[in-house]
Protein backbone atom coordinates (compact mmCIF):
# COMPACT_ATOMS: atom_id res chain seq x y z
CA UNK A 1 0.00 0.00 0.00
CA UNK A 2 1.84 3.19 -1.14
CA UNK A 3 -0.69 5.64 0.57
CA UNK A 4 -0.80 3.82 4.15
CA UNK A 5 -1.66 7.48 5.92
CA UNK A 6 -4.64 8.20 3.84
CA UNK A 7 -5.80 4.39 4.00
CA UNK A 8 -5.75 4.77 7.60
CA UNK A 9 -8.46 7.34 8.04
CA UNK A 10 -7.20 10.55 5.92
CA UNK A 11 -9.17 9.51 2.69
CA UNK A 12 -12.47 9.11 4.71
CA UNK A 13 -11.67 13.41 5.55
CA UNK A 14 -11.30 14.74 1.99
CA UNK A 15 -14.61 15.50 0.14
CA UNK A 16 -15.54 12.97 -3.15
CA UNK A 17 -14.56 15.89 -5.32
CA UNK A 18 -11.07 15.75 -3.51
CA UNK A 19 -10.89 12.45 -3.64
CA UNK A 20 -10.95 12.22 -7.35
CA UNK A 21 -9.03 14.15 -8.03
CA UNK A 22 -6.50 12.80 -6.02
CA UNK A 23 -7.53 9.92 -8.27
CA UNK A 24 -6.96 11.76 -11.49
CA UNK A 25 -3.42 13.02 -10.58
CA UNK A 26 -2.13 9.84 -10.36
CA UNK A 27 -3.95 9.13 -13.64
CA UNK A 28 -2.19 12.11 -15.47
CA UNK A 29 0.98 10.55 -14.17
CA UNK A 30 0.64 7.33 -15.30
CA UNK A 31 -0.83 9.09 -18.94
CA UNK A 32 2.73 11.23 -18.82
CA UNK A 33 4.76 8.08 -18.08
CA UNK A 34 2.44 6.21 -21.18
CA UNK A 35 3.59 9.19 -23.15
CA UNK A 36 7.15 8.69 -22.58
CA UNK A 37 7.66 4.83 -23.13
CA UNK A 38 8.48 4.49 -19.56
CA UNK A 39 5.60 1.71 -18.37
CA UNK A 40 7.72 0.67 -15.31
CA UNK A 41 6.72 4.13 -13.88
CA UNK A 42 3.13 4.11 -15.76
CA UNK A 43 2.60 0.72 -14.40
CA UNK A 44 3.64 2.69 -10.62
CA UNK A 45 0.93 5.28 -10.74
CA UNK A 46 -1.36 3.09 -12.62
CA UNK A 47 -1.06 1.01 -9.39
CA UNK A 48 -1.33 3.69 -7.02
CA UNK A 49 -4.70 5.48 -8.81
CA UNK A 50 -5.68 1.99 -8.27
CA UNK A 51 -5.02 2.26 -4.70
CA UNK A 52 -6.89 5.09 -4.15
CA UNK A 53 -10.08 4.04 -6.37
CA UNK A 54 -10.32 0.73 -3.90
CA UNK A 55 -9.87 3.28 -0.89
CA UNK A 56 -12.74 5.48 -2.33
CA UNK A 57 -14.95 2.08 -3.05
CA UNK A 58 -14.35 0.86 0.42
CA UNK A 59 -15.37 4.87 1.94
CA UNK A 60 -18.48 5.25 0.38
CA UNK A 61 -20.29 1.75 0.87
CA UNK A 62 -23.52 2.96 1.19
CA UNK A 63 -23.44 5.80 -1.48
CA UNK A 64 -24.78 3.90 -5.00
CA UNK A 65 -24.78 6.36 -7.19
CA UNK A 66 -20.91 7.06 -5.91
CA UNK A 67 -19.99 3.42 -5.98
CA UNK A 68 -21.46 2.99 -9.40
CA UNK A 69 -19.45 5.85 -10.74
CA UNK A 70 -16.34 4.95 -8.97
CA UNK A 71 -16.71 1.10 -10.11
CA UNK A 72 -17.21 2.31 -13.69
CA UNK A 73 -14.14 4.44 -13.42
CA UNK A 74 -12.28 1.38 -11.84
CA UNK A 75 -13.34 -1.12 -14.81
CA UNK A 76 -12.27 1.73 -17.64
CA UNK A 77 -9.13 2.73 -16.09
CA UNK A 78 -8.20 -0.98 -15.88
CA UNK A 79 -9.37 -1.68 -19.57
CA UNK A 80 -6.85 1.50 -20.76
CA UNK A 81 -3.41 0.58 -18.91
CA UNK A 82 -3.74 -3.09 -18.62
CA UNK A 83 -5.68 -4.74 -21.03
CA UNK A 84 -6.98 -3.68 -25.19
CA UNK A 85 -8.89 -0.49 -24.06
CA UNK A 86 -12.26 -1.80 -25.71
CA UNK A 87 -14.13 0.86 -24.38
CA UNK A 88 -11.81 3.43 -26.54
CA UNK A 89 -10.39 6.08 -23.66
CA UNK A 90 -7.93 8.40 -24.88
CA UNK A 91 -5.86 10.76 -22.78
CA UNK A 92 -7.96 13.89 -23.57
CA UNK A 93 -10.92 11.91 -22.61
CA UNK A 94 -9.39 11.40 -18.78
CA UNK A 95 -8.37 14.47 -19.03
CA UNK A 96 -11.95 16.12 -19.39
CA UNK A 97 -13.25 13.41 -16.88
CA UNK A 98 -11.07 14.54 -14.23
CA UNK A 99 -10.94 17.93 -15.01
CA UNK A 100 -14.75 18.88 -13.20
CA UNK A 101 -13.05 17.02 -10.37
CA UNK A 102 -10.14 18.91 -10.09
CA UNK A 103 -12.18 22.33 -10.59
CA UNK A 104 -14.97 21.17 -7.78
CA UNK A 105 -12.20 20.30 -4.98
CA UNK A 106 -10.66 24.00 -5.71
CA UNK A 107 -13.80 25.84 -5.29
CA UNK A 108 -14.80 23.75 -2.17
Amino acid sequence: MQHQQLANGGWGELSFAEQMANIGSEVERAMKWRQKGQEKFQQKAFVRAIELINLTLNYHTKNLSKLREVARLKECLIDDFAFDNRYRSTDKSWHQYFHAFNYAARVK
